[in-house]
């Protein structure tokens, strides 16, 4: 059904269930190709199987970084760690290394 050749790094579609994916891996010997979704599921498709399904080639996703957990510098869950390591300041009580006497 496809005539799209699988190419590492590339982006696709599967036509008839919608996912997206990425071509991480291909493997001529064995014929094989390795997929992996946006979600960050992998999934081993047989180089046969990739030709009998509707795939189309797509765009890169605006943000790709979907399945390979990369966070990025204005994420706000990024911004929420920060704010808490900074609010992890030690009293002299905490250091070990403080002299009891020095109050």
């Amino acid at each position: 059904m496809s005539d799209v050749d699988p190419i590492i790094g590339n982006w696709y579609r599967n036509q008839e269930t919608g996912n997206d994916f990425k071509v991480v891996a291909l493997d001529e010997d064995a014929h094989t190709i390795e997929i992996q979704y946006f979600d960050g599921e992998v999934e081993e498709l047989d180089l046969d199987d990739w030709y009998d399904l509707a795939i189309e080639a797509i765009e890169t996703p605006e943000d790709e970084s979907g399945p390979f957990d990369v966070i990025k510098a204005d994420d706000p869950d990024e911004e929420e760690d920060e704010e808490e390591e900074e609010d992890k300041e030690f009293s002299d009580e905490d250091d070990l290394l403080a002299d009891p006497d020095e109050d």
